[in-house]
């Protein structure tokens, strides 16, 4: 049976949808029976399919864009129950809305230190969402 992580961010439009492609890129190059879906906080706030940011590194990565998911969706509260894990990007960021918006589930979220820009570039976020995604992979992988 296969589980369920699901990132969210503010627009879900560059830091989601970056760790869903990453996620499911490399749980499929490791065959761990985990897929990930992505999400937004306030997709109003940003516009596009994706990030030119994100589809870049995803290309320098040589991960394709189908690793992530349709478009931009909005955060729902089935989203929250049907995820077995379920990361927030950035916790000065989300926790206060997923408070708003969602208020009991946000002690049921593990929070990521991943802040927008202009506060962390692409060039520091990115790689900071990679390398933590890779950790997960390996815990994930040693979980009975």
């Amino acid at each position: 049976m296969t589980k369920k992580v699901l990132f969210i961010c503010t627009g879900n439009f560059y830091r989601s949808r970056f760790a869903e492609a990453v996620f499911n890129f490399h749980a499929d190059q490791r065959n761990l029976p985990w897929r990930a879906y992505s999400r937004g906080l306030a997709i109003h706030w940003a516009d596009g399919f994706l990030s030119p940011f994100t589809e870049a590194a995803l290309s320098q990565r040589q991960i394709p864009v189908s690793h992530t998911g349709p478009g931009r969706i909005q955060l729902t509260e089935k989203d929250l129950e049907s995820a077995d894990l379920r990361i927030a990007l950035d916790r000065a960021e989300h926790l206060d809305m997923m408070e708003e918006q969602f208020p009991n589930w946000t002690r049921r979220i593990e929070y990521w230190e991943v802040p927008d820009m202009p506060a962390a570039l692409p060039e520091v976020a990115l790689p900071s969402i990679e390398s933590q995604i890779l950790h997960l992979l390996d815990r994930l992988a040693n979980e009975p």
